[in-house]
């Protein structure tokens, strides 16, 4: 009998927000199935629901004609079904064996571990999808992609049959996507029930073989992936046809003067960089991963000492030895890492607009609540974010929700930013408010703002900046205008020797 996964009706709500209604559709073996949908159309609760670490309010799951209902996570497991998110299950400390066999250890009958046994198992995986993996090195030092690929390996060694991906391909490089790939391709043909979610586009024409796309906790629709296209996808998520993103851009057409100069800086990861930002100008940085862009803007946050070379504001040598001191001069990064970097994720919108300013909001020795309350109602407001109530934790947000609290709280009324920078600022944001986040860029730059912002998409980055950087090594290797640069002519240079 084939191996199927059901969800019949499954409806939860949380306090404010109908997270899921009546979500029912039904994945099969053999098949990649896409979970589509812009953040908060519940593709998120949906996983928890199927990991075990939500229960439903409503409806029921099957597998393979059995109902099944779950309270923890370890009873979904042992129905065969894995959950792998973005973030990593493992334990850094332990090697890849120990990983593998995570929470299952095989022991004796005097207690002692069948290392050995785990060993040969861990090995046999290891050859079968083919990786260069050492079972005994310790996960912590693999790279992001490997550590994905020991969280495969775990699902398979459990003889999951039911496995899930959450965003997986986010902080991978080409490479490492392609090789992803193939072992999604394998588990496929072993007649696995694989489930698949992601914002690239690209990427569900290339693995799936189905879709479901959701919206705001309903379903909208269901087809086989390949009888539709990119056109028809975003339609459906956004509930409009958004036509042209970069093309129904209002864009800042009255570039200032020099703002920003950044001459001949070194640090430990660039060297010799230079270049100018003006007022009411966009700069994009293109590059491959470890190409120097986020070490660039560090160093001008004052993240990052400079050995040598020189900034300047508005003419006036900078000398930061913190981010305190870019702050206080009107200088605020959006960090790539926005969970780990930008946000205190159990703490509430209102503390995380407020994080910068709270100095200024201080009635006595207490923070002015009604204060700090109107500046965060404000960003929520002027920013859409998604939320049925300011005392919201982060955590509890859509990706795109949490992107926009961070442009919120440097672009308060209390903060005078003179220069944005935004490092990856749509990685893991659906499309309709990747548009919204392109626009904001652009009404940024209309007030003056001098904007920097890196992106591995190079289409985002040739549509939006107005001048075009390129890096390669820790080298600036080309600069070029909007209209010059093409993604060959920037890939070409990203990739000089």
């Amino acid at each position: 009998m084939s191996n199927y996964l059901e969800f019949n009706g499954i409806g939860k709500a949380y306090p404010g927000v109908q997270a899921l209604k009546d979500i029912s559709f039904r994945a099969e073996e053999g098949k990649v199935l896409a979970l589509l949908g812009e953040n908060g159309a519940g593709k998120s609760t949906l996983l928890k629901i199927l990991s075990g670490d939500t229960k439903p309010d409503e409806g029921s799951i099957t597998i393979n004609g059995e109902q099944v209902s779950f309270t923890a996570p370890f009873q979904a497991i042992t129905k065969g079904i894995s959950v792998i998110y973005q973030e990593r299950q493992l334990v850094p400390s332990m090697n890849v064996i120990e990983n593998v066999y995570s929470g299952d250890l095989p022991a004796n009958r005097f207690g002692f571990l069948k290392r050995g046994e785990m060993r040969k198992k861990t090995q046999e995986i290891i050859d079968k999808f083919g990786l260069p993996i050492d079972p005994y090195e310790l996960v912590g030092r693999l790279s992001v992609a490997y550590q994905q690929m020991v969280e495969i390996m775990k699902a398979y060694r459990r003889d999951s049959q039911i496995i899930a991906f959450d965003e997986p391909t986010a902080p991978l490089t080409d490479a490492e996507i392609s090789v992803l790939f193939r072992l999604i391709q394998q588990l496929k043909e072993e007649g696995k029930v694989v489930i698949y979610v992601s914002h690239r586009l690209g990427e569900i024409f290339q693995i799936t073989d189905e879709i479901v796309v959701l919206k705001d906790g309903r379903m909208v629709t269901t087809m086989k992936t390949a009888e539709t296209n990119e056109h028809s996808l975003i339609k459906a998520m956004v509930g409009r046809d958004i036509g042209d993103t970069y093309s129904h851009l209002s864009r800042n057409e009255e570039i200032g003067d020099v703002l920003l100069e950044v001459n001949n800086i070194v640090t430990e990861a660039v060297h010799d960089v230079s270049f100018k930002l003006h007022k009411g100008e966009i700069i994009g940085f293109a590059g491959l991963v470890g190409a120097g862009r986020t070490e660039v803007v560090r160093a001008i946050f004052g993240a990052d000492p400079v050995l040598s070379g020189e900034i300047k504001l508005n003419g006036t040598p900078l000398h930061f030895s913190s981010p305190r001191d870019a702050i206080a001069q009107g200088i605020a990064l959006c960090p790539e890492d926005r969970k780990e970097q930008g946000l205190v994720l159990w703490r509430d919108i209102t503390d995380n607009i407020c994080m910068p300013v709270f100095d200024k909001l201080l009635k006595g020795l207490f923070v002015d609540t009604e204060k700090s309350e109107d500046l965060a109602e404000a960003a929520v407001n002027r920013y859409s974010i998604k939320t049925p109530t300011l005392d919201k934790t982060v955590i509890e947000l859509s990706g795109g929700n949490q992107q926009k609290i961070i442009l919120g709280r440097w672009t308060s009324a209390l903060i005078d930013t003179k220069i944005l920078i935004l490092d990856e600022p749509t990685k893991g944001i659906d499309v309709g408010t990747k548009a919204e986040v392109y626009q904001m860029m652009c009404d940024f730059a209309k007030q003056g703002i001098g904007v920097i912002f890196i992106s591995s998409e190079l289409t985002e980055v040739i549509n939006i900046a107005d001048t075009v950087i390129a890096m390669h090594n820790g080298h600036i290797t080309g600069t070029m205008t909007r209209d010059e640069a093409t993604e060959e002519a920037v890939l070409a240079l990203a990739m000089l020797d």
